[in-house]
C-alpha cells in the first residue's frame, strides 16, 4: 500500500537529519486504521546530536535582542496561518479529529500563542524592575533564559501543544529539542521548516521522533535545563521526579477528572450544551474536560431528556465531511481503554446507560475499521464508580445527582487531580464562591473549554506543575537575577577597629 506522506525524519541544526538508528515506526490514520508514514526513530547519539545544535545555538539566540526574536516568531504565526488548512488536513489524517475542528481551532490557537509572545517580548515584556532602596543604593532585575529545554508533546492536539510549548520557550531566549508524541509524529518536521522559513536560527529548535525511550534519554541528558511535559499523570510524575531530581525547571500538565457543577437556577439550555462541549468535544480526549457532571437531583428528568435530545447533533462520519463534528479515538490501544471503562461502567459499576455504549457508531463501510466508539453517558453514577473516579480520556459523560451546592463542591474536590472546573448559574455571586470553594487551576463559568493565549492554565494537585500561557507563562522559562548597585563609596562592615 502506497503511504500518503514521505518519510518523516529528524530535524536539527536548522535542516532534515536522518536518522541513524535504522529504525522505524508507522503512523497511522485513526479513521481507517491505514499507515500514512514511516517515521524514522532517533538513536541515543541523534538525540544527543541534537541537543548539541541547540546547544550550539543557545549563546546567540539567548542574546537576539528581544524585539528581533519578536519579529521572527511572528512571522512564524503568519506562515502557519497562511498554511492553516494544509496543516489542518494533515493534524485531522494524523489524529483523527475532524476537519471542522483541526482547521478552526488547532492551528489558529497554536498561531495565536506565538503571536501573544511575540507581542509580549517586543513591547518590553521581558524586562525587570528596579527598585531605589535609599539615596545611594538600588536593586535591578533581569531575566534570564534558562538554556536548552526539551517538550514532550501529546497526541491530542498536536500542533497547538507544540507551540504552547515553544512560542514560550523561544520568545524568552531558550532553544529547544521537541519529541511530538509517537502516535501523531506529523506535525513536528512541519513546525520546524515553518521556524526556518520564519528566520529561525539554525539549532534554535530541533525535532527527534521516538517513544518513551526516546523522551527519557532527552530528558535525563545533563545539557537539558527544563523538562515541559504535557501527558498522563502517571507518566508525568515519572518524568517530573527524575527532572526534579537533577535540578531541572519542570512544566508539568497532566490529566484530570474535572467537576462540572449545574446548579439549581442554571440555565437549562446552556448547561446541557456545556456538558456536551466537556465531554464530546474532540472525541472526549481533552484534559480538561468535565466528566463528571454533576446535576441538582431536582433537574434529573428534564437534564437527561434534553441531553438525550441532543446527542444526534454529535455527527461521526468522514472526517473532511463537512457535518462531521466527532472522530474516532487516537490509536487501537486507547480505543481498548476506553471500551474496557464503558463495559466496566455497564457491568461492574451497574451505572445507569442512557445512550452509547461499546458497540461502535453508524459510520460508513471504508471506515469501519478505524477506531470509532459511541458518546457515551451514564447516569445515577456515584462518586465510587471507576468510571467516576478514574481519566477515560474519552467521550464518557457521568452524570451525578446532589441535594446541595455545598454537597456538590465537597464530593468535587474529592480527587487527587485538580485540572479544571466550572460552574453553570445565573447568580454570579454564587458562581464566584463555588469557583472560589473548587479545587482547581482552570475554571469556568457558565461554559466550557475555551483557552485564550491570554489565559495561564495549569493544574492543581497531580495535575501539574507550573503553567502554560498568558504574562505567568513565560516566567516559567526564565530565571531572575537581582543586583544590589552601591553607590555611597565605602563599604559597612563590622570588622574595625575598636
Amino acid at each position: 500500500m502506497a503511504l500518503s506522506f514521505p518519510p518523516r525524519q529528524l530535524y536539527y541544526g536548522g535542516q532534515v537529519q536522518p536518522a541513524s538508528s535504522g529504525k522505524t515506526f508507522q503512523t497511522l490514520n485513526p479513521a481507517t486504521a491505514t499507515p500514512l508514514a514511516d517515521i524514522q526513530i532517533a538513536s541515543t547519539s541523534d538525540i544527543d546530536a541534537a541537543i548539541g545544535a541547540a546547544e550550539k545555538a543557545f549563546p546567540s539566540w539567548s542574546q537576539t535582542p528581544p524585539i528581533a526574536r519578536a519579529r521572527i516568531l511572528q512571522k512564524a504565526a503568519n506562515l502557519l496561518r497562511e498554511r492553516n488548512d494544509e496543516i489542518a488536513r494533515v493534524e485531522t489524517l494524523d489524529s483523527g479529529k475532524a476537519y471542522t475542528e483541526t482547521s478552526t481551532v488547532d492551528v489558529v490557537t497554536g498561531a495565536d500563542v506565538l503571536e501573544y509572545y511575540a507581542n509580549f517580548i517586543g513591547g518590553g515584556g521581558l524586562n525587570g524592575e528596579t527598585t531605589q532602596l535609599r539615596e545611594d543604593a538600588w536593586v535591578y532585575t533581569k531575566k534570564a533564559p534558562l538554556g536548552v529545554c526539551a517538550g514532550i508533546g501529546a497526541w491530542n492536539y498536536p500542533i497547538q501543544i507544540a507551540l504552547w510549548k515553544s512560542a514560550a520557550c523561544l520568545a524568552a531566549g531558550n532553544t529547544m529539542v521537541y519529541k511530538p508524541s509517537e502516535f501523531t509524529p506529523l506535525h513536528g518536521l512541519t513546525l520546524a521548516e515553518v521556524y526556518t522559513e520564519a528566520g529561525l536560527p539554525a539549532g534554535v529548535f530541533n525535532v527527534i521522533n521516538g517513544a518513551g525511550d526516546v523522551g527519557a534519554h532527552l530528558t535525563s541528558h545533563p545539557t537539558i535545563a527544563k523538562v515541559s511535559f504535557t501527558g498522563q499523570v502517571a507518566t508525568g510524575m515519572k518524568v517530573a521526579g527524575s527532572a526534579s531530581g537533577n535540578m531541572k525547571y519542570v512544566t508539568m500538565e497532566l490529566g484530570g477528572k474535572s467537576p462540572l457543577i449545574v446548579c439549581p437556577d442554571a440555565d437549562l439550555e446552556s448547561a446541557v450544551d456545556g456538558a456536551m462541549m466537556a465531554n464530546f468535544y474532540s472525541t472526549g480526549q481533552v484534559c480538561t474536560n468535565g466528566t463528571r457532571v454533576f446535576v441538582p437531583r431536582s433537574m434529573k428528568a428534564v437534564f437527561e431528556k434534553r441531553l438525550l435530545e441532543k446527542i444526534p447533533f454529535v455527527r461521526a462520519g468522514p472526517l473532511f465531511d463537512e457535518q462531521t463534528n466527532f472522530g474516532p479515538l487516537s490509536s487501537a490501544v486507547h480505543h481498548e481503554k476506553v471500551i474496557s471503562y464503558i463495559r466496566n461502567g455497564i457491568e461492574k459499576d451497574r451505572a445507569t446507560l442512557l445512550c452509547g455504549g461499546p458497540e461502535k457508531p453508524n459510520v460508513p463501510q471504508d471506515l469501519q475499521a478505524g477506531y470509532w466508539v459511541k458518546p457515551t453517558i451514564f447516569t445515577d453514577c456515584t462518586d465510587s464508580m471507576s468510571i467516576v473516579k478514574e481519566e477515560i480520556f474519552g467521550p464518557v459523560m457521568s452524570v451525578l445527582y446532589y441535594d446541595t451546592v455545598e454537597e456538590a463542591v465537597q464530593r468535587a474536590n474529592t480527587t487527587e487531580l485538580g485540572l479544571a472546573a466550572g460552574v453553570f448559574t445565573k447568580d454570579l455571586n454564587q458562581a464566584h464562591r463555588v469557583i472560589d470553594q473548587l479545587q482547581a487551576g482552570i475554571t469556568w463559568i457558565n461554559t466550557w473549554g475555551e483557552s485564550p493565549a491570554e489565559m495561564a492554565v495549569g493544574g492543581w494537585k497531580k495535575s501539574g506543575l507550573g503553567v502554560e500561557n498568558g504574562r505567568r507563562g513565560i516566567e516559567a522559562w526564565l530565571q531572575n537575577k537581582s543586583t544590589l548597585v552601591d553607590m555611597s563609596g565605602a563599604v559597612a562592615t563590622v570588622f574595625a577597629k575598636l
